[in-house]
Order: structure tokens, then C-alpha cells, then sequence
């Protein structure tokens, strides 16, 4: 009977999104080869667990309520000594962290463990546009501490190696994996007009109407400032009658609301007021497939990202994107075909871009088919789990562990 090579999976909350879609798929689709211990952390109250999630992928998990978001020395240690005894109670080959947070404490304790591989992955990082110059640079020299700790960093694009090797200095890029994000997508290509109808109604959207929808947190980094000025210019100049829905929801969407007033553009939050108007602020959704069929146009104002999640499905729902040109983002769509690509701060340019979708629907339509075949197998979650699954038996036989750890 084969010995399974055991793995501890740290990982910082459950939420709706892109890092918690790719943990589920690495603790649940790996080779019969391999058990997965799962540790996560407690979400903020303003976060939208993924309780779907959970559910379909039947994700089981310890829970380490001392682990959140915000630093806080005494939690952050009681979450140290518990993380570290459940890794020396399992004895894995493998720890594997995913996010920040878990990134430091899990590696920490995996290598007080003496744990023969440690990897962790960014999904993004706060290297620029989330703090000052004093405290990023403190994250800079705690990730490169801990950088010398790990067996291999892994990278979601070949511009986030860029980033941490050349520009951030966090290790040598021959430390560095490059595995893209891998996403369940079939749900996105399929019954898109039944979908699309559904969506429509729910939010009284005429079939005439073009709909341009933001997705992701109400959150500073998400720079939605950028994004309502643009499309208050398109509102002025289009033809065509446009909605604007905006998914999602965080600390950032009273600002939100303050600017569109200031904007004179009408709108309504849809938990409390189902009465649509220009722009719709709808909170969380989780029925995203049914969201990316309601839509005509997908726009990502981000000042930061690793590989945004909504731009794959977007594609992956034939759905036309412009896009700030942040992160990974380059090596997600292809400019000019799939996406509109501008800079952070070019306003004029978004609008620009988001005009010329809203006045074509040949345009929309064309990018929309080149976007499906751009993405569909590159960024599928069997592609994900074998490639991390090559990467653990490479590391594994070079340490001389393959299939001989209990």
C-alpha cells in the first residue's frame, strides 16, 4: 500500500475570491498520492465568507481563530504556537502557505519544525499602493527573511516574479516558480442567455441597455474613485443607455455612494433598496457566472493586483474588459484583443476605452470569442493542480522523500 506524502495547506480566511478558489482545488483534486491538512484563519466582518464554496468542494479544515488580517502580536503568537504543534502533530513533508499573513506565521513554524519543504505562494503583495514608505519597507525585509526559509516561492505571473526578483528584491528569480491561478470555468461559458435573462430581471435591466459591472472589495486598493469618474464621462458622451453594476462590498462604499452623489449620478444599494437605478451597488453575489452573463462589459481600476480573478472569468464569459494595467494583469488578458489596457491614473483613457465597448457590440462581441479561447484551458484548475502537483514530486525526489514520508 502506497504511503501518502502529507501536506499542511496554511491558508488566512475562506472568502469569496480568487486565493480561496485556488486553496479548495489544491486540498481537494490532488493525486491519490497526497493527504491535505487544511489551516485557515478567521475572516473580518466586513468579508463575505465563501460558504459555497465550502459546500461544493466539501473543504474540510482546522480553524486557527488567533489568525486574521490585522497584526496583533499576542493573536498573531497564540496562532504561532498553535499552527506550529497541529505541523508537528501531522509531521508532513510539505507546508505550503498561501497569503501573507500565513505566509509568515506558517513558514516561521515549519521551519522551527524542521518540515522538509516550505513553499508559499503570492496571490498578491503589499509591496506598493497599501502602506507607507516605513511600514512596506518593513514587509519588504520580513519577505525576504522568510524568503530564506522557503523551499521555492511561487509566483501567479510571470510579472509578479518580475516584481518580487527584479524590482522588490525578496529572492533570486532561480527561487522563484511561475504557476498561474487555475479557476473552474465551464459554469462561465455555460446557458448564457437563460443567465442573462435571470440577471436582467433581478435588477430591471432592459435588453438595450449595456451594462458595464465592476466585481471585487469596496476597498481603497480597488481605487473605484478611477473607475465612477470614468464613468461619469461615459454617462455625458454615449448613445447607447448604460447601467452600471458594482459587486461587492467593504469599507470603502460610503465613499462610494459620497462620489456618485457628488456626481449627480443616481444609484441604489440593492440589500436595501431594489428599486435600480443608474448604478446598482448589489454587496456580494455569489452566483458569479449568472453575474458575468448579465453583463456587456467588465472594468478592473485596481492600483494593485496579482492575478485578478474577475478578468479570467470575464474572459471565460466571453465578456469584452478595460482594464489598469497593475500586476499580473498583462499575463491574463491580451491587450487590445481581449482587454483595454490603461494606466492608474488616466481617467480620460478608461473612459476612453469603456466608451468605444458601450458604442460597439460588434467590438464587445469580437473581443468577447477571442477572450473565451484566450483562457479556457490556460487557466483551468486541472492545468493548476498539475502543475503544483509536478512541482511537490520534483521537490520531494530532490530531498529524496518520494512516497517514503508517513
Amino acid at each position: 500500500m502506497e504511503t501518502k506524502i502529507k501536506i499542511v495547506r496554511v491558508f488566512n480566511r475562506f472568502i469569496l475570491g480568487g486565493p480561496s478558489l485556488n486553496v479548495s482545488f489544491l486540498t481537494k483534486f490532488l493525486s491519490s498520492s497526497f493527504e491535505t491538512k487544511l489551516i485557515i484563519g478567521s475572516k473580518d466582518t466586513d468579508e463575505q465568507e465563501a460558504v459555497e464554496l465550502i459546500k461544493r468542494y466539501g473543504i474540510e479544515f482546522t480553524e486557527v481563530t488567533e489568525m486574521k488580517r490585522a497584526i496583533n502580536l499576542i493573536e498573531d503568537f497564540k496562532a504561532y504556537r498553535k499552527i506550529k504543534q497541529i505541523i508537528k502533530d501531522a509531521n508532513p513533508s510539505i507546508v505550503h502557505t498561501h497569503a501573507s499573513k500565513p505566509g509568515a506565521i506558517g513558514r516561521m513554524a515549519a521551519s522551527s519544525c524542521k518540515v522538509p519543504i516550505i513553499l508559499h505562494t503570492y496571490h498578491g503583495h503589499v509591496f506598493h499602493s497599501y502602506f507607507g514608505t516605513i511600514k512596506t519597507f518593513i514587509y519588504l525585509k520580513i519577505e525576504q527573511f522568510l524568503a530564506r526559509k522557503s523551499t521555492r516561492v511561487i509566483a501567479i505571473s510571470e510579472q509578479q516574479k518580475h516584481e518580487l526578483a527584479t524590482i522588490h528584491k525578496i529572492c533570486n528569480k532561480n527561487k522563484i516558480v511561475v504557476i498561474p491561478l487555475g479557476l473552474d470555468l465551464d459554469a462561465f461559458y455555460q446557458n448564457q442567455i437563460e443567465k442573462r435573462l435571470a440577471f436582467r430581471q433581478k435588477y430591471n435591466i432592459a435588453n438595450n441597455e449595456v451594462v458595464i459591472g465592476i466585481i471585487g472589495r469596496l476597498v481603497s486598493i480597488k481605487n473605484h474613485t478611477l473607475f465612477i469618474n470614468a464613468i461619469a464621462i461615459v454617462l455625458k458622451k454615449a448613445t447607447n443607455k448604460i447601467k452600471i453594476i458594482i459587486v461587492g462590498d467593504g469599507d470603502e462604499r460610503q465613499n462610494i455612494m459620497t462620489l456618485l452623489t457628488k456626481l449627480d449620478i443616481e444609484y441604489n444599494y440593492y440589500p436595501d433598496d431594489n428599486n435600480c437605478k443608474t448604478v446598482t451597488l448589489t454587496s456580494w453575489l455569489t452566483s458569479m457566472d449568472e453575474v458575468y452573463a448579465g453583463l456587456d462589459i467588465v472594468a478592473l481600476s485596481s492600483l494593485n493586483e496579482g492575478t485578478p480573478v474577475s478578468l479570467i472569468e470575464a474572459q471565460a464569459s466571453c465578456k469584452p474588459i478595460v482594464t489598469t494595467n497593475v500586476g499580473g494583469v498583462v499575463d491574463v488578458v491580451l491587450e487590445n484583443k481581449t482587454a483595454f489596457i490603461t494606466q492608474s491614473n488616466e481617467v480620460g483613457a478608461f473612459a476612453n476605452a469603456l466608451l468605444r465597448l458601450v458604442e460597439s457590440k460588434a467590438l464587445r462581441d469580437e473581443m468577447g470569442k477571442i477572450g473565451y479561447d484566450h483562457v479556457k484551458d490556460k487557466f483551468d484548475k486541472s492545468r493548476l493542480v498539475n502543475d503544483m502537483e509536478n512541482l511537490y514530486n520534483q521537490l520531494l525526489a530532490e530531498k529524496g522523500l518520494l512516497h517514503s514520508k508517513k
